[in-house]
């Protein structure tokens, strides 16, 4: 019998980008059992054959995580193997996990003890601009500072603050958004559309520098950041210039012309195609038959059951945009 495996997307090791997946266990899992031992991660290396059908209607819940400390988690299989109906967890799963709590903890100064230490560690602030120009602000935990900007598949983006810890850095997030408008999140399908025709380098650097510069500029601006509750003045952080360097394989991507959204999505069917290339949560891929190239979506997986095998995407009936 061929197993199923659960998908929790793409992630960015050290050796670069793999789809990360948990073997569905047979009648079930066991209550708290610690889902590492049933992961396995599939490298998304160019070249990687990816094919795969989609097991089940829906997505399922991928768990919860228990946070014990700055570096220090584990992660829990769903017991019910449940749909999802919060997100990507079941209703059970996110009571229990331990992160929901951290997109409020700034405001509530609630937090499970471990999630407390992991927020008691210096956080950055960034603008990250993609493809087509949107532009959003976010944050991220000093030991996962450039890994963050990578798994979101930013093409260009600044470090514009480095605060004391978490919870100030995401009093300064929501303030950005409130004063300047900035977003805090772009979907991954629409970074994946954008893709396909990039505005050029430099004027994806032009609107990347506008809004680094106001964001610089509002916290720096004594009046204004004293009047944020939470702050003590301009104490507890730091405004900073530094630019992200992303990794040389998105090269990969962005040096072809212009490739073709992929046919169809990956929610449901039979799909196989071939890795060219990894952005971020987006993927440069080959399908039998024609010399074109797609850009998918893989966070489209995130959630799905899935069964390897060998399958094929049909060549779409598309032709080559020219200039």
């Amino acid at each position: 019998m061929t197993s199923t495996y659960l998908c929790s997307g793409v992630s960015w090791h050290a050796p670069g980008p793999v789809l990360s997946l948990h073997e569905v266990p047979a009648g079930g899992a066991a209550p708290g059992i610690v889902g590492d031992a049933l992961t396995s991660d599939l490298p998304l290396t160019a070249g990687t054959r990816l094919a795969f059908e989609v097991a089940a209607e829906g997505r399922y819940c991928l768990g919860f995580h228990r946070v014990h400390g700055r570096d220090d988690r584990t992660w829990v299989q769903c017991a019910d193997q449940a749909p999802a109906d919060r997100g990507h967890q079941c209703s059970r799963c996110f009571v229990q996990d331990d992160a929901h709590f951290m997109h409020d903890f700034h405001r509530s100064g609630i937090a499970p003890p471990g999630l407390k230490r992991y927020l008691d560690q210096p956080h950055w602030l960034y603008v990250a601009t993609f493809a087509d120009g949107s532009t959003k602000v976010g944050t991220a935990s000093h030991p996962r500072k450039r890994a963050r900007l990578v798994e979101q598949g930013a093409l260009v983006a600044q470090f514009v603050a480095h605060a004391a810890d978490g919870r100030v850095v995401r009093i300064l997030e929501d303030e950005v958004t409130r004063a300047l408008g900035l977003q805090q999140a772009v979907r991954s399908g629409a970074k994946a559309a954008a893709l396909c025709a990039p505005l050029p380098a430099a004027q994806l650097e032009r609107v990347n520098d506008g809004f680094a510069l106001a964001t610089r500029g509002l916290l720096e601006s004594g009046p204004a950041i004293e009047g944020i509750e939470g702050i003590d003045g301009t104490e507890g952080f730091e405004v900073v210039h530094e630019e992200f360097d992303p990794p040389p394989s998105w090269s990969a991507v962005l040096g072809h012309g212009a490739p073709q959204p992929y046919p169809g999505a990956l929610v449901h069917g039979r799909h196989g195609f071939t890795v060219r290339g990894i952005l971020g949560p987006s993927a440069l891929v080959s399908i039998d038959g024609t010399d074109l190239l797609f850009v998918v979506d893989l966070a489209q997986l995130k959630g799905r059951r899935l069964r390897f095998g060998a399958f094929a995407t049909p060549v779409p009936a598309v032709q080559e945009v020219l200039f």
